[in-house]
C-alpha cells in the first residue's frame, strides 16, 4: 500500500517504521524535521506539506490533540486535495465532538474515514503490539485492515460510526487513570499502617488485579518513578476532560472522572505536567503527609 503518516511523535514514528518494515511505501510529514530525517533514513519519503501525504491509498494521522489536528488537517487543503479513493485513518485520541465533525467533513469531501485510536505506549507501538479500536463503514475498514494488522496485534471492531471508537478509547483511558488513583490511595493507607507498598503491589498483581495496567503503573507508583514519561500527565488531564465531555454529551454523569480531573489539575499545579501520568499518585501521597 501507499501510506502517508502525519504526526511522528513516539507513537506515529513507531507506526511508520513498522509499515516500512512490512514493505509498504510510506510518505511522512511532521511539524518538526528530526523524526522525518530518521524515517527517510529507513526508506520513507518526506512530504513537503500535509497535503502531499494525502495522495496514496491511506493516510494515518497521529497528532497530539484536537488543536493539532485542526491546524494540520482541517485548516489546510489536505482533505480537499486527497486522492479520490484514499482512506483517512485517525489514530489520535481526540474529542468525540471533533470526531463527529470529521465524519461530516470527510463525507463532504467524498473521502473514506476510519477512527482507529490505539491502546499502548510507544514501546508497545515499536513492537507492533498495539490494540487498535476501529470504527467506520465495513468496506472502508476492510481497505485499511492490512495496515492495521501491521501496527497492532489485534483490531477491535467498535461500530460503524467512527466517533464510537473515540468514545471507547476515552473510557479506557479514564479507567487507567482510575486504577492509578486507586492504587495510590490503597498503597498509602497500607504504608502508613506499616505495610510496604511493594508487598501490596505483589499481592494485587498476583491475585485479583493481574492485568497490564495494574502491573505497569503499580510498579511506577511503588518505585515513584515518573520520569521519563511514557505518557505525560498533561495528556492524561486532556483525556479525562474529553471523557467528561463525552459523558456530558449523552447525559451520563461521571463523578469519579470529575475527581480525577481535579487531582490531575492539582498535580499540574505542583509542577507535574511533564511527569508520567502515574505521577497522579503524588497528589494522594502529598495529601497524606508523605
Amino acid at each position: 500500500m501507499d501510506i502517508g503518516v502525519i504526526g511522528l511523535g513516539g507513537m506515529g514514528a513507531a507506526m511508520a517504521a513498522n509499515l516500512l518494515k512490512a514493505g509498504h511505501r510510506v510518505t511522512v510529514w511532521n511539524r518538526s524535521p528530526e523524526p522525518v530525517a530518521k524515517l527517510t533514513a529507513l526508506g520513507a519519503i518526506a512530504a513537503a506539506s500535509p497535503a502531499e501525504a494525502f495522495r496514496g491509498d491511506a493516510t494515518v494521522t497521529m497528532l497530539a490533540d484536537d488543536q493539532a489536528l485542526r491546524d494540520v488537517i482541517l485548516k489546510t487543503v489536505a482533505l480537499e486535495g486527497a486522492s479520490a479513493d484514499l482512506v483517512h485513518v485517525v489514530s489520535a485520541t481526540i474529542s468525540v465532538a471533533l470526531a463527529q465533525e470529521l465524519e461530516q467533513r470527510h463525507q463532504d469531501c467524498g473521502l473514506g474515514y476510519v477512527a482507529a485510536p490505539v491502546l499502548g505506549r510507544p514501546d508497545v507501538a515499536e513492537q507492533g503490539q498495539l490494540n487498535v479500536l476501529v470504527a467506520g463503514e465495513d468496506g472502508v475498514v476492510a481497505k485499511v485492515q492490512p495496515l492495521l494488522d501491521v501496527i497492532g496485534k489485534r483490531t477491535w471492531r467498535v461500530g460503524d460510526a467512527p466517533h464510537q471508537a473515540n468514545v471507547a478509547k476515552l473510557q479506557v483511558n479514564f479507567m487507567i487513570a482510575a486504577a492509578i488513583e486507586t492504587m495510590a490511595e490503597a498503597f498509602i493507607v497500607a504504608e502508613k499502617s506499616g505495610i510496604k507498598p511493594s508487598f501490596m503491589y505483589e499481592l494485587i498483581t498476583e491475585t485479583l488485579f493481574a492485568s497490564p495496567a495494574y502491573k505497569t503503573y503499580g510498579q511506577f507508583i511503588v518505585d515513584q518513578q515518573f520520569e521519563p514519561a511514557k505518557f505525560k500527565l498533561k495528556l492524561g488531564l486532556k483525556d479525562i476532560r474529553l471523557a467528561l465531555a463525552a459523558g456530558e454529551a449523552v447525559d451520563a454523569p461521571a463523578p469519579l472522572a470529575a475527581l480525577l480531573r481535579d487531582n490531575f489539575i492539582d498535580a499540574m499545579a505542583h509542577g507535574g505536567a511533564d511527569l508520567d501520568w502515574a505521577g497522579l499518585a503524588s497528589v494522594a501521597r502529598r495529601r497524606a503527609g508523605l
